[in-house]
C-alpha cells in the first residue's frame, strides 16, 4: 500500500482499533477485581499458602501442608465460585480483544516497516486465544471443583488436591502457559517495530516490550496493572489524543524514526548555542596551497630565513 492508502485503511479502523483497547483493558481489569474478591481472604490463609498454597489457590507440589488446611482453604473456595468464574471468563474476554488491538498496530507497523515478518501477527493470534482459554478453562475447572468438595464425604487434603487439580485444569494450565509465551513473543515483536517506525513514542514501546515480558515472565506482583495502563494510553494514541502531540507517522503514512542519541546531542548542542547568542562558530577554512613557480622562493620563506639571521 502506498502512504495515501495506509492512512485511509487507518482512519477507517482506528476507532475501532481504540475500542478494543478499552475493551481489553476494561475486561482485564473487571477480571482482577472479580478474582481477587473471590479469592478467599488471605489473612486467614497466610500461614497454608505459604506451606502448601499458593495465592492463586493452586496446590504446590511436593510441599508439607498441615493436616486439613488446604481442605478447608478449598472448602472457602468452593463456597463462592461465582466471582472467580466471572473473573475468569473476563480475563479471556480481554485476551480476545487485545488480539485485535496487536493486528491493528502490526498492520500500521508492517505498511511502514515490510521488514516486520507475519510470524508476529501469527503469534500474537495464537497467543490470545491460548492464553485466554487456557486460563479460563484452568480457573473455572478449579473453582467447579472447589465447589463440588464443599459437600464431598472425604474431607482430606489429598482430596481437596484432587477437588483444585483435575485434569481439565492441567489441561488449561498448559495451554494457559504456552499461550502466554506465544503471545509474548507477538507482543515483544509489534512493539518493537512499531517503536522502531516511530507509531509509538519510547516511552510506550518499552511500555509495550516490558508488558510482553510480563506475561511470561511475572516480576513482584502478577497483577496485570502495567498491561490495563499501556492498553489504556494506546487507545487515547489511536484516537489522536496524546500529552506531547500523537506521533508524526500516523499522519505521513510512513515511517519516521526517533532520532538517535547522536542526534539529540547534536541537537542539544546547537539549542545551547542559539541560547548563548548566535549559531555554533563554524570551523576554520583550510588556506589553499599557493603554487610557486619553479625556481622562486616564497616570500613567507624569506621572511624566516631574515628572522633566523637576527
Amino acid at each position: 500500500m502506498n502512504p495515501e492508502e495506509t492512512l485511509a485503511w487507518e482512519a477507517e479502523h482506528r476507532q475501532r482499533a481504540a475500542i478494543a483497547a478499552f475493551v481489553a483493558a476494561g475486561c482485564t481489569l473487571l477480571g482482577l477485581i472479580f478474582t481477587t474478591f473471590g479469592q478467599p481472604k488471605t489473612s486467614k490463609y497466610d500461614d497454608r499458602i505459604v506451606t502448601g498454597i499458593d495465592a492463586m489457590g493452586r496446590v504446590a507440589a511436593g510441599r508439607p501442608v498441615p493436616p486439613g488446611q488446604v481442605s478447608a482453604y478449598t472448602v472457602d473456595l468452593g463456597q463462592h465460585p461465582a466471582l472467580p468464574i466471572a473473573g475468569a471468563i473476563f480475563y479471556a474476554l480481554g485476551s480476545f480483544a487485545l488480539f485485535f488491538v496487536l493486528a491493528f498496530l502490526f498492520r500500521a507497523t508492517r505498511a511502514r516497516r515490510p521488514e516486520l515478518p507475519q510470524l508476529a501477527l501469527i503469534m500474537a493470534a495464537i497467543g490470545a486465544v491460548g492464553y485466554g482459554v487456557g486460563r479460563a478453562v484452568t480457573e473455572v475447572a478449579r473453582d467447579i471443583g472447589a465447589a463440588g468438595f464443599v459437600d464431598a464425604v472425604d474431607k482430606s487434603n489429598s482430596a481437596a488436591r484432587d477437588a483444585l487439580t483435575p485434569s481439565s485444569a492441567l489441561v488449561g494450565q498448559v495451554i494457559w502457559e504456552l499461550g502466554s509465551l506465544s503471545l509474548a513473543v507477538g507482543f515483544i515483536l509489534i512493539a518493537l517495530n512499531a517503536m522502531r517506525v516511530g507509531l509509538l513514542t519510547r516511552f510506550m514501546g518499552v511500555l509495550g516490550i516490558i508488558v510482553g515480558a510480563l506475561l511470561v515472565i511475572p516480576l513482584g506482583s502478577p497483577l496485570p496493572i502495567v498491561q490495563v495502563f499501556w492498553l489504556l494510553a494506546l487507545g487515547a494514541l489511536f484516537l489522536g489524543y496524546w500529552p506531547s502531540g500523537v506521533p508524526q507517522a500516523w499522519s505521513t503514512g510512513t515511517a519516521v524514526p526517533w532520532p538517535s542519541s547522536a542526534d539529540v546531542r547534536e541537537s542539544r548542542r546547537a539549542e545551547m548555542e542559539r541560547r548563548r547568542g548566535g549559531p555554533a562558530r563554524p570551523e576554520p577554512e583550510e588556506e589553499e596551497p599557493v603554487e610557486v613557480p619553479a625556481g622562486r622562493e616564497h616570500p613567507s620563506s624569506k621572511k624566516r630565513k631574515r628572522k633566523r639571521r637576527h
